[in-house]
C-alpha cells in the first residue's frame, strides 16, 4: 500500500444540497458531509477525487500537510 504517498485533503461543504439531484446528494453524504460548513478529511485517491469533481460547485478542498 502506498498510503504514505497519498495526499490528505480537507473537504468542506460550502453550498446547500437542496434542489440538487439525488446523485449529488448521495455523493455529499458519501463524503461525510451534509450540512454547510461541515468538514471531513480524506486520503486523496481516485474515488475521492471523482466524488469531489462531481460536487465541486458545493465544496471547497484544501490539501493538508
Amino acid at each position: 500500500n502506498n498510503t504514505a504517498d497519498m495526499a490528505r485533503v480537507k473537504v468542506t461543504q460550502v453550498r446547500s444540497h437542496i434542489d440538487r439531484s439525488k446523485r449529488q446528494k448521495d455523493t455529499i453524504k458519501a463524503l461525510g458531509l451534509g450540512k454547510i460548513s461541515k468538514s471531513r478529511e480524506h486520503e486523496l485517491n481516485a474515488q475521492i477525487q471523482g466524488m469531489i469533481d462531481k460536487v465541486a460547485h458545493m465544496v471547497s478542498v484544501e490539501t493538508i500537510g
